[in-house]
């Protein structure tokens, strides 16, 4: 984030403080408009010409920047095992683990071992029964994937 005499573009693409879109206006002007209001101007992005920028008070360039490195945090993939012929408490337990996991920012790789063909039906209509239990936590990111000895789905948390 580039703020205020740092900016070297000769002019930029200006957003007031509420939002409004002020058009492209000379730096020189913007830096002035920032002075005048006692805001910093902030350029969101130097990939475009002419530049994005923003009139943002200091308090709120800080927290914007703060949530930025917040957002910024890879989300890692935890993966749980089951197996076809689960019982109902180990399907609970490991539902709730799932939920944890989703709950705290973290994709879920569930992951179903089959032996033979009966118990990949079985498999494929357990994780869709765990996709409708965890609805309220995550979303499915992939479709239910089946091979040979095993089905897996990966749960994206809700943002």
């Amino acid at each position: 984030m580039i703020k205020n005499e740092k900016i070297k573009a000769i002019e930029v693409h200006l957003t007031g403080i509420d939002g409004e879109d002020l058009g492209i206006v000379p730096t020189v002007e913007a830096l002035q408009m920032a002075k005048k209001l006692k805001v910093d101007l902030v350029c969101t992005s130097l990939y475009s010409s002419p530049p994005p920028c923003q009139l943002i008070s200091a308090g709120a360039a800080k927290q914007n920047k703060q949530q930025s490195k917040k957002s910024d945090k890879p989300i890692k993939i935890k993966e749980i095992r089951l197996t076809a012929n689960i019982e109902d408490h180990d399907y609970e337990t490991k539902k709730n683990q799932a939920e944890r996991i989703l709950q705290s920012h973290n994709a879920v790789l569930l992951v179903v071992k089959t032996q033979g063909s009966k118990e990949s039906a079985k498999a494929k209509t357990m994780i869709e029964e765990l996709l409708r239990d965890l609805q309220s936590s995550g979303k499915a990111k992939t479709g239910i994937q089946v091979s040979g000895k095993q089905s897996m789905v990966q749960v994206d948390p809700l943002s």
